[in-house]
């Protein structure tokens, strides 16, 4: 499964009303991990950067002409071969999707639901989950405590980053502890790409946790617990098993 964070910085926010993209970022994830193929670029809008624009992500045209900036007509292609056939994981989707459309629409290349597989909305997955709640990327990061210390402005790579964590926190629940030994068992198995071999089940030793162990899945259970807002999944299996056996 192949994902890429994507965050984009603008010069407004309208993309139907003339602002244009400044900035791209990319961060590609296959199987729930950063691979380090990412893509960073910085866009020459080929019109002005209003002074508001400037106070959140810091980009000016002056910096943009400094290093050389490509318009977007030269890395149009780039971006949306890196793209093609990923799911996009992007905070507040409409948004940067919209410029992305725009920019293609420009030039005459498909729109970027064409080119991808699907888009992820962080923005509403963090809105099921914690209605009424502030849901920025940075009330995101300090409810799940991930170090957002080194975002001062706004920078769609950091951006990417900081999401990266912020999704995987968030998702952590949806996968297994088997899924993950059942995919290494494969990789192992089989490196090269061919048939599968069958692995064989048999009766699983018993190993007696130490106190330090116990002490260790405790603080876990209790970060979970945080994390979700009420008593994690294994609480409850705890509980029911227990209240069973009375």
């Amino acid at each position: 499964m192949r994902q890429i964070i994507l965050d984009t910085e603008t010069t407004g926010l309208s993309a139907n009303n003339g602002d244009r993209l400044i900035e791209f970022a990319g961060v590609e994830m296959i199987d729930r991990r950063l691979t380090g193929n990412n893509l960073h670029l910085y866009v020459n809008p080929e019109r002005d950067i209003p002074d508001e624009a400037v106070a959140v992500h810091g980009i000016t045209l002056e910096k943009l002409k400094a290093m050389n900036a490509p318009v977007f007509a030269k890395v149009a292609q780039q971006i949306a071969d890196y793209i093609r056939g990923a799911e996009l994981i992007i905070h507040n989707a409409s948004f940067d999707e919209g410029f992305l459309d725009m920019e293609f629409s420009r030039l005459g290349m498909p729109t970027t639901r064409t080119i991808t597989i699907d888009i992820t909305d962080t923005l509403k997955m963090a809105r099921d989950r914690y209605p009424g709640q502030k849901n920025s990327l940075d009330a995101l990061c300090t409810r799940l405590e991930v170090d957002r210390s080194k975002r001062v402005l706004h920078g769609a790579l950091i951006d990417c980053e900081l999401l990266s964590e912020v999704y995987l926190a968030m998702t952590r629940s949806q996968f297994s502890l088997v899924d993950e030994l059942m995919d290494t068992a494969n990789t192992s198995n089989n490196p090269a790409g061919g048939s599968q071999y069958q692995i064989k089940h048999s009766a699983l030793p018993i190993v007696t946790p130490s106190s330090e162990e116990l002490e260790e899945h405790e603080a876990y259970l209790q970060a979970l617990d945080k994390i979700v807002g009420a008593p994690c999944v294994w609480r409850q299996w705890q509980q029911d098993t227990e209240d069973k056996s009375v």
